[in-house]
């Protein structure tokens, strides 16, 4: 995630208050979580207290394992009027750097969420599956991208758009030498 150093530090520390508040909800223990989501009881609890900056495929392990929206994590419902600027709010990362996302709103509800994806030229993303029955709309703002999407490949320029089921194998390939900038939706199934 990036964003200045105290205001990181809020969102680390707040993504931790949230994640021990699910967890207890559930009446489950770090090692329970840590079973299902098979993201190591450490490392929970590194989160928990705020100590570590998770990467987007813990995050989506432990949201898949919750049975919550990923944004959930994010949730902080104050306000009523919510203004995103590409580049100032929320920026997670992947593993290897090549793929971010910024969530245009954290406050979305359960069944839909909205991103601004950023894809590394020539470079490769491979998310986790996401909760069964989820759809995913992607839409190529710059650039042009390939996304495999249950071994079958599909080629988008800019403003075209895909709609998938996300909770099979999927990925994001930009061979360019531009960055890929995409808008994606996913929304959840009951």
């Amino acid at each position: 995630m990036t964003k200045g150093p105290d205001e990181q530090k809020q969102v680390v520390l707040q993504v931790g208050a949230v994640l021990k508040k699910l967890r207890k909800e559930k009446n489950w223990s770090l090692e329970d979580l840590s079973e299902l989501s098979g993201v190591s009881k450490l490392t929970l609890g590194n989160i928990e207290r705020g100590e570590t900056n998770p990467t987007i495929g813990m995050l989506w392990k432990i949201s898949k394992t919750l049975s919550i929206p990923l944004m959930s994590l994010f949730s902080n419902k104050e306000n009523t009027v919510n203004l995103s600027r590409a580049g100032k709010g929320l920026r997670i990362t992947g593993n290897e750097k090549s793929w971010a996302i910024e969530p245009i709103f954290q406050n979305s509800t359960n069944e839909t969420e909205m991103y601004r994806a950023y894809l590394q030229p020539n470079s490769s993303y491979y998310p986790e599956k996401h909760h069964q029955n989820t759809t995913e709309i992607a839409t190529v703002m710059t650039g042009t991208l390939s996304i495999q999407v249950n071994n079958e490949s599909y080629k988008l320029n800019q403003f075209d758009s895909i709609s998938f089921g996300a909770d099979g194998e999927h990925s994001y390939t930009n061979d360019s030498n531009e960055l890929v900038v995409l808008h994606i939706i996913l929304k959840y199934g009951v």
